[in-house]
């Protein structure tokens, strides 16, 4: 195992004093692994009937998720076909920590700002339902193509995922949100354990940049977040200069915030007003630590932030382009026939009335705009809601994203290659994941292939041929 670096061990030793050897004893430990089911794709209860792999004994719950599970090594979550289809996210146990304190709910108006891989933006889109907007960003071109495949693997219909600046965007954005997460770039010692390579790159130098940059993009949410809003911050590290210190910093600089008193569970330790950087904060012990030798998890930090003041009733907030006008449906009649002809059902039958004007088109692709959208000039965007397909000579081709944001009830056809998730044969489901064509029997038209209920993908039937529509960029 690579050393600690010294100047980290020094300051730990330091902050923790006679805690200091369980904390280094906990290096010695194995990473614990956990996941979080995606609810948009079905409850926990039905996840736990459909996945007769999910071993009962060798499972616990995550306390502060609701959908969140510890489990063993052994168990290959990531190479089941459950993966592929977004019923589950796997994700580190402390990173789910903020959007559980986060308080999300549907209809909201709600921004990730540095979202990229989407970890916590897919968990908040699980307590939104698809209802209301959520503004997934990342800076980083490459980090926020990853961002989006996520959102687009977990079946997530209402998010607009932005590669932009925390300052372009709250150029564009003034007191918009109802809330907003603000998971900042940082020294990254919380995950010493997990990822060595981290250690290597590590320096006291980093750590100031880091809570320079952190001061920059708390400016920028606060610009954002709508009076009476909740903003929370959260960093991946233990440095007390990101944490308290950003925190005692942003309050000083913005009074009309107040660390609001959250509920900790077991493990979880408070801030501390000796790591302020000398600031009197008030209630700065309501914040939240979590430490390696405490719990079973990686070292996180967050802090909750209500902003003072109310807003009226349909209060909206300021757009500086305005909302997004998108195109009747009823003037894309290859988009209704495809509805009319395939889907059917309480889940999914109308994705789109006649008169809706949430279409976007960009060239040949069609997407659905959440609703009340924000114009997307002057901005880089990724995903602009839900991507349902290709025109195409007159004809639609639905997209790998719609089929994973349907729902098996929802769909005329459907074929199931994998009916007990996995538990026997797995030489069908394999098959198409590879790219293979099937053959079987049926109406001809468009399929929704569904491993045990889940959907997973798109095939098409002809002459007793199911044509694989699975993307080749995504074939094993």
């Amino acid at each position: 195992m690579t050393e600690l670096p010294k100047d980290f061990a020094a300051r730990m030793q330091d902050m923790l004093g006679s805690a200091y050897p369980a904390f280094v004893r906990s290096y010695e430990k194995q990473k614990v692994h956990a996941l979080r089911v995606n609810t948009l794709k079905g409850s926990v209860e039905e996840f736990m009937e459909k996945a007769p792999f999910f071993d009962r004994t060798k499972i616990r719950r995550v306390p502060w998720e609701r959908s969140g599970f510890y489990y063993d090594e052994d168990m290959a979550f990531g190479k089941h076909p459950f993966h592929e289809a977004g019923v589950y996210y796997i994700q580190e146990p402390s990173a789910m920590t903020p959007v559980s304190y986060l308080g999300a709910q549907p209809g909201e108006k709600i921004l990730d700002l540095c979202a990229a891989p989407g970890g916590k933006s897919t968990q908040i889109a699980s307590y939104m339902k698809n209802e209301g907007l959520l503004v997934c960003n990342e800076i980083h071109p490459a980090r926020a193509k990853i961002l989006s495949e996520n959102v687009e693997r977990m079946g997530i219909k209402n998010a607009l995922v932005t590669n932009e600046a925390p300052e372009k965007l709250s150029e564009l954005f003034g007191a918009y949100f109802d809330r907003i997460l603000v998971d900042a770039p940082c020294s990254g010692e919380g995950m010493f354990r997990k990822n060595e390579e981290s250690r290597g790159e590590w320096s006291l130098e980093n750590v100031r940049l880091c809570a320079d940059r952190q001061d920059t993009i708390l400016d920028c949410a606060d610009l954002m977040l709508r009076p009476g809003g909740r903003l929370v911050y959260s960093t991946c590290t233990f440095a007390p200069e990101e944490n308290e210190g950003s925190v005692a910093r942003f309050l000083e600089r913005h009074p009309e915030y107040e660390i609001v008193k959250v509920e900790k569970y077991e493990g979880m330790a408070g801030g501390r007003a000796v790591w302020t950087g000398g600031r009197n904060v008030k209630n700065i012990e309501d914040t939240v630590r979590l430490f390696p030798h405490l719990t079973d998890g990686e070292g996180h930090y967050l802090a909750v932030l209500q902003k003072a003041g109310e807003v009226p009733s349909g209060y909206r907030g300021f757009l500086r382009n305005g909302l997004q006008k998108g195109i009747l449906a009823k003037e894309v009649k290859e988009v209704l026939a495809f509805q009319d002809e395939n889907l059917e059902g309480n889940r999914n039958k109308k994705l789109l009335e006649e008169q809706d004007e949430r279409l976007l088109r960009f060239g040949e692709q069609l997407y659905l705009m959440p609703q009340d959208m924000p114009c997307i000039r002057q901005l880089k965007v990724l995903r602009a809601g839900l991507h349902l397909g290709t025109l195409k000579k007159n004809r639609f081709e639905p997209s790998h994203a719609l089929a994973l944001a349907l729902a098996k009830d929802g769909v005329r056809r459907s074929m199931e290659l994998c009916p007990d998730g996995g538990e026997s044969d797995m030489s069908v489901i394999n098959a198409y994941l590879n790219g293979q064509t099937l053959n079987c029997e049926g109406e001809k038209g468009w399929y929704l292939m569904t491993c045990n209920g889940y959907s997973i993908g798109w095939g098409k039937l002809a002459g007793q041929i199911m044509k694989n529509h699975y993307p080749k960029g995504l074939r094993k």
